[in-house]
């Protein structure tokens, strides 16, 4: 708890410096330049297949409803080629069917929807039956989640996906580059726009599917990527917490018609961060301050900052009543 303790303090230290700078810091490219950016790898060879006589929608502009298009006007045997012959474009393309993505997916894992190994990397793994799944969450994971550390958002969606039941699939989405690290990445939303879109795509690829509208459960700087993604996806419910803002004054100005939930322990270090803004540094009001118009959730008996889907807290609780409708 004391280790935790001072690291909260040494983050509200790196933001208040930051801000202090008067943004004549730029931000922090992610550590070492890892980020995976662009279109999945090999698009190149993707978009020179000729094999079933036209294009291949290109995974750069091709929106998830015209990749599911496209892979409803295959056969099996032609999507079973495609997996074949491009698994990490098919394995990592929203819109394509999840069937397929596993099986691109494969040599990764087992139900795994995301999987991008340049850099510190991308994955997401799904817990539970999404193909047939009644309801769908997504977790959003905040810093310091890759490829090497995504297990620890992976056991949240097992906790999760078993408290809420077997009609429930949750993603563990690891899906975009965090910030690393204490720096300036942590106090911009540099990442969290780019964290965004594609976070847009894949809710917009699982409505693509046919699947139900997701609840976005987004945990610390990943609710600042979910705050700049709220009006550009379906989801159904915004669930965030310990949350050092979402870019965002109240619940109106996130501009959709989510339901809006926020939680945040007495025992979180967030607590310490300052709520604020300015050129372009901090990200704003608390979301579980009661002016920001959110419904607050239980969090008491919740011990600290990643703890939040401990089996047996009340915000776990809360949460599965939330994801499967109960609330």
């Amino acid at each position: 708890m004391h280790r935790t303790r001072r690291f909260g303090k040494t983050l509200t230290t790196a933001v208040l410096a930051a801000l202090l700078a008067g943004g004549t810091t730029a931000p922090a490219a992610a550590a070492g330049g890892e980020a995976p950016v662009g279109p999945p790898p090999g698009t190149a060879a993707w978009r020179a297949d000729r094999s079933l006589g036209r294009s291949l929608p290109d995974p750069a502009t091709a929106t998830p409803a015209e990749v599911a298009a496209f892979f409803a006007g295959l056969t099996d045997a032609q999507s079973r080629r495609l997996v074949r012959d491009h698994p990490t474009v098919v394995g990592n393309l929203d819109g394509a069917p999840v069937r397929l993505r596993y099986a691109a997916n494969a040599p990764a894992g087992d139900r795994v929807l995301v999987y991008d190994p340049r850099g510190r990397g991308l994955i997401a793994r799904v817990a539970g039956d999404l193909e047939h799944a009644a309801h769908v969450a997504v977790i959003v994971p905040g810093s310091d989640i890759d490829l090497s550390t995504a297990g620890r958002t992976a056991r949240w969606a097992t906790d999760l996906q078993e408290a809420a039941g077997d009609d429930t699939a949750v993603i563990a989405w690891a899906g975009y580059t965090t910030p690393s690290g204490i720096g300036p990445d942590l106090a911009t939303d540099t990442l969290a726009e780019a964290g965004a879109e594609r976070l847009t795509r894949l809710t917009a690829g699982l409505d693509a599917a046919g699947l139900p509208d997701p609840a976005l459960l987004c945990h610390s700087y990943g609710s600042v990527t979910c705050g700049l993604a709220a009006a550009d996806t379906d989801a159904a419910d915004l669930v965030v917490m310990g949350s050092p803002g979402m870019r965002a004054d109240d619940v109106t100005a996130l501009g959709t018609g989510a339901r809006v939930w926020a939680a945040k322990s007495p025992d979180d270090w967030i607590d310490h961060v300052p709520n604020v803004e300015f050129l372009g540094l901090g990200h704003g009001a608390d979301p579980a301050s009661p002016g920001f118009g959110a419904t607050v959730l239980p969090a008491d008996d919740v011990p600290a900052h990643d703890a939040y889907f401990t089996p047996g807290t009340s915000t776990l609780t809360a949460f599965a009543a939330i994801v499967g409708g109960d609330r």
